[in-house]
């Protein structure tokens, strides 16, 4: 069988400024970064554009535990995304609690790359944690 056969599970770190991928394998064992696209006008196009490419059958959304109180919080952002996405491509999208997935791929960063300039591109951060949230959710399909 081709791998062309084969679909693909994504994940998404949201942020106002800037959106981690990552991506499974196709036989959906392994989580993979993957790039970090702009959250600006043409985001659509851009996730558009992977979905087909990469043969995506379904998104893991990273969802941050709600604390109204922080002026920070994106969940409501989070929330309206997900909509968005659904309306838009017709695809399952499943949110997940991506609670302390950043300070994770801070020190996978830490550990893997040797360069301090390239240690400080968030980019690195923001795919590194949906890569994070899609090996948390692999994981609990295969229990």
């Amino acid at each position: 069988m081709s791998e062309d056969n084969f679909t693909r599970i994504m994940s998404i770190d949201f942020g106002l400024k800037r959106i981690g991928i990552a991506l499974s394998d196709p036989l959906k064992k392994f989580a993979s970064p993957f790039l970090t696209i702009s959250n600006d006008e043409k985001v659509f196009t851009n996730l558009k554009k992977i979905i087909e490419e990469k043969s995506v059958e379904k998104i893991i959304l990273g969802l941050p535990e709600d604390s109204p109180n922080s002026s920070k919080s994106v969940y409501n952002d989070v929330v309206e995304f997900k909509s968005q996405l659904e309306n838009r491509f017709n695809i399952q999208v499943i949110l997940w609690n991506e609670t302390h997935t950043s300070k994770i791929a801070e020190r996978r960063i830490i550990e893997s790359v040797k360069s301090k300039k390239k240690r400080q591109d968030k980019g690195l951060i923001d795919m590194q944690s949906a890569a994070i949230i899609l090996s948390e959710y692999l994981d609990s399909q295969t229990q």
